[in-house]
């Protein structure tokens, strides 16, 4: 789980970017779908990971991400 936290993390930055914004969908379709081939686990809400992540990532960049997933899937174009 600390792996979504990670990547939850950089979709979150990215897409505070202005130019993060065109690939905004793209990217948080293609990382979380890395994530998974890559056979990492989801977060539980429990929050371990961010109890004992040494960065202090919030877990509120976990719904971000999953806000920025759904979206992207139920805009697809493909």
């Amino acid at each position: 789980a600390s792996a979504m936290l990670y990547v939850s993390a950089k979709i979150g930055h990215l897409a505070h970017l202005p130019q993060g914004q065109p690939e905004r969908s793209r990217r948080a379709r293609s990382m979380v779908e890395t994530m998974d081939a890559e056979g990492f686990g989801n977060c539980r809400n429990y929050y371990e990971c961010e109890a004992v992540c040494p960065k202090e990532i919030s877990h509120h960049f976990i719904g971000g991400m999953n806000r920025d997933f759904l979206k992207a899937n139920l805009c697809a174009e493909d």
